[in-house]
């Protein structure tokens, strides 16, 4: 099944489109830049299924909306879930708490929060640990650290894992904002994503994709602090 990556906004999110069946996906993490996200799936043919975020930071959600109501003109409802921890984070509520915790971080956060848009999605459903995202071979991982709700997303059969803002390539997620959890982040690395095969393929966040062997050997376990 394919695997397609789209970086979006001003923090270079990373979104993907996993392919479900001939033509339908689930879209993870849709941080921003709406048409070029469309483009991308109509260009792929696929619709979407639901999208799902690995946490409720704006930079991954604020696309959402917006590819929502693009189907929805299309006469096709795509639901959004998120881990039942992270609900704060998005709804009506959401650009407020978001606002909070990137202003917690200084001017230039806060002047990459201002690049996205304010109209954020409604949870329709939640997740928890052992999960499968619908009738997909996604299952949830609970991975809290980042934010309470942080979560991976684990296709055994494809040998893959999206990890959001936990794992990335040479670093890990930061944790310094409110509701992180320095301890938690780490142990959600050591004891969670390092426990998975080692051939398992990373599709983080953010930066470029790696490997479960190549960061149990080289990673530092050390936040770069250089996304949120």
């Amino acid at each position: 099944m394919l695997i397609n990556r789209i970086i979006v906004g001003s923090m270079f999110t990373n979104a993907y489109v996993v392919s479900t069946g001939k033509k339908e996906c689930i879209l993870i993490d849709p941080g921003a830049d709406t048409p070029a996200i469309v483009q991308r799936l109509e260009t792929m043919n696929l619709i979407p299924q639901a999208i799902v975020f690995t946490h409720g930071h704006i930079d991954h959600t604020s696309a959402a909306r917006g590819i929502q109501e693009h189907y929805t003109g299309r006469s096709h409802h795509v639901p959004v879930g998120i881990h039942s921890a992270d609900v704060h984070l998005i709804g009506n509520a959401g650009y407020s708490v978001n606002h909070e915790i990137f202003d917690s971080l200084g001017e230039n956060a806060l002047s990459a929060f201002e690049s996205f848009g304010d109209e954020l999605p409604d949870p329709e459903f939640t997740f928890k640990e052992g999960d499968a995202i619908l009738d997909t071979d996604l299952t949830v991982m609970h991975t809290g650290g980042h934010s309470p709700g942080s979560s991976c997303f684990y296709s055994e059969s494809r040998q893959a894992v999206f990890t959001g803002d936990i794992l990335f390539f040479n670093t890990i997620g930061r944790s310094d904002f409110p509701d992180g959890d320095g301890e938690q982040i780490m142990k959600s690395v050591t004891d969670r994503l390092f426990a998975l095969p080692q051939e398992t393929r990373v599709f983080p966040g953010h930066g470029p994709l790696t490997t479960i062997e190549r960061e149990r050997m080289n990673n530092p376990l050390q936040s770069d602090g250089a996304t949120i």
